[in-house]
């Protein structure tokens, strides 16, 4: 007689020893693969493959995989619902991330290698970024929630593998990226074009540079260049840097993916054996996924996704319950997810991230964000060589060990080399130089002169060879206006009317009210005049623009720094209640 299967196998404290020693073991190999126990990697990995392997074994014998696979599934599937809500929670900022990837000196540049194409391409991949980052997002949530809840296990466990392997192929990539390597690349100008030209020209003196066909006023360009790499995978948004103070490294994110692409292996291989939850099932695996869940809120300094898993997964169940004879099964469940989700990143592409991890989020304070970073800590390694034996050794340029040898002093030993390892990693301030909203004198108008900074620097000096930074002024100022717009000619204005009367009354009360924007000179006084508002307007590199809001454009509220409020165009209040509740509050 068949035995049945079950999730005790044949000894449920037993199997759930193995599956504890089998996740130790994961760990402990990651640890091993860590720069930061390098001296310990060995002891590390074999402490770690061995249990691994001891696992495996014990839990083939006591018939412990369909545990195995059940524990992997409630931590991919919790692992799925909030990495997927934290990048739905910012789909613009998530597709500004595949842009990167997208551009041809990126992801590309591996296919051609791989393919020996160097033609390919993925730039026309950039226009369609947001819809992808929306569509992953989803796909995300749904995935994980049917790990938990069930159902179609076998469809699903395929899905879940294929995504796996896709986000490791990614992170990979970033990880194993090396910006001084060379690759072949194919471009095509015109003939008459002025790069064309130069491209011509070049080709004369730059090896790296060849034509390989000139045909109907047009040059195709064969170069070798070096590839864009991406520095940070934007596995969990900017939910992580906002948290804890910095993203995972390229290392971490690939050995996050690779751990659970291993779990999901788990689930694949024990597919079969995988039946639809029942009541009890669900009770627990919702219980267990709840609480992996307020780890990672608690982790992120977010508790809304507790929130948000709660509906998706009940609401997937309660599909199943009442969707009847169509809907009452997997294509139900996914359905409801589908749209839940759908109506967040609705929410937050009409409005504005509902939970804002960047370092203007309302509240942050801008001079301290200034100067948040950190230093890094060097140890410098000298390496001496015996010019007559050829030997050689190692120091710490810190160390007694070297001040004691005086190896400089003696006659055949030559210092060959300095390396300065990394043992503290410097940190970048959380808002860096590229937030300089400026002005060239040349370009300033009576709207500018209207502000007293400007009017005092362009007064002390009358040269229009410098520009004008705002950057100290914004944060030193006591209370300020600030209108962000990345390009002026692609923002939605419908609130136009509004932003001129908040305008006229901050002017009316001695409120400084500013423009920031990427667009050139000429946009900026076509935009003047289509609309008749004659704000000071500086220009900011378009970057921290999308950093700083993701509509377009947005009213931001300064007093003494601080970030007092923060309103997409959609939702801009009128200037009463701007002078109630944050302007004139004490």
């Amino acid at each position: 007689m068949k035995q049945k299967i079950t999730y005790q196998g044949r000894s449920l404290f037993f199997n759930f020893l193995f599956v504890f020693v089998n996740l130790i073991g994961l760990s402990s190999i990651v640890i091993g693969f860590h720069p930061n126990f390098k001296e310990f990697q060995l002891l590390f990995l074999l402490l770690g493959f061995g249990l691994i392997l001891l696992s495996i074994f014990g839990l083939i014998i006591f018939k412990g995989r369909l545990l195995m696979s059940s524990v992997a599934r409630v931590i991919v599937g919790s692992i799925c619902i909030i990495s997927g809500l934290v990048k739905a929670n910012d789909p613009l900022g998530f597709s500004y991330k595949l842009e990167e990837y997208f551009e041809d000196g990126a992801l590309a540049y591996r296919i051609k290698e791989l393919l020996n194409s160097p033609s390919f391409s993925m730039e026309y991949l950039i226009d369609y970024a947001l819809i992808f980052s929306v569509i992953i997002c989803i796909i995300e949530i749904v995935l994980g929630v049917l790990l938990i809840i069930g159902g179609r296990i076998k469809i699903v466990a395929y899905l879940t593998l294929l995504m796996m392997l896709f986000f490791t192929f990614l992170t990979w990539h970033t990880a194993s990226c090396d910006s001084k390597n060379k690759y072949l690349d194919e471009d095509v100008f015109s003939l008459s074009s002025e790069i064309g030209q130069l491209k011509l020209a070049e080709s004369k003196t730059n090896k790296s540079i060849k034509i390989v066909s000139k045909l109907n006023n047009q040059i195709i360009v064969h170069e070798m260049k070096q590839p864009q790499c991406v520095t940070d995978c934007g596995c969990f948004g900017d939910a992580l840097k906002g948290s804890v103070g910095r993203s995972l490294t390229p290392s971490e994110s690939l050995w996050k993916d690779i751990v659970l692409v291993y779990l999901v292996v788990w689930i694949f291989i024990t597919q079969w054996k995988i039946k639809s939850n029942t009541w009890r099932n669900n009770l627990w695996f919702l219980c267990i996924s709840i609480l992996l869940v307020c780890f990672f809120s608690w982790v992120f300094g977010w508790y809304f996704p507790i929130l948000f898993s709660l509906i998706v997964l009940l609401g997937g169940l309660w599909m199943k319950q009442v969707g009847g004879k169509y809907l009452g099964n997997t294509l139900g469940s996914s359905l409801i997810v589908i749209l839940i989700s759908s109506l967040f990143v609705t929410y937050v592409l009409i409005y504005e991230p509902l939970k804002d991890y960047r370092p203007y989020a309302v509240g942050n304070n801008m001079l301290e964000k200034m100067y948040d970073g950190a230093n890094g800590k060097y140890q410098t390694i000298l390496i001496y060589k015996n010019t007559k034996t050829g030997a050689k050794r190692t120091f710490d340029a810190a160390s007694s060990e070297y001040s004691n040898s005086k190896i400089w002093e003696k006659k055949n030993w030559k210092n060959i080399a300095v390396e300065n390892t990394p043992i503290i990693e410097p940190r970048q301030p959380s808002i860096t130089e590229q937030f300089n909203p400026f002005i060239s004198k040349k370009d300033v108008s009576n709207a500018e002169l209207t502000i007293p900074f400007v009017r005092r620097v362009v007064e002390l000096n009358n040269s229009e060879d410098s520009d004008i930074s705002l950057r100290n002024y914004i944060v030193h100022e006591k209370k300020i206006v600030v209108l962000v717009s990345k390009q002026l000619n692609k923002s939605n204005w419908n609130s136009i009317e509004r932003i001129k009367s908040i305008f006229q009354e901050c002017k009316h009360n001695n409120i400084p009210f500013i423009l920031i924007t990427n667009s050139g000179r000429g946009a900026i006084n076509a935009f003047r005049i289509k609309y008749g508002f004659n704000v000071p307007t500086f220009v900011n590199d378009e970057i921290e623009l999308k950093a700083i809001s993701r509509s377009n454009p947005a009213l931001l509220i300064i007093k003494n720094a601080v970030i007092k409020g923060k309103y997409p165009h959609r939702s801009i209040p009128k200037y009463e209640w701007l002078s109630k509740n944050i302007l004139f509050k004490k």
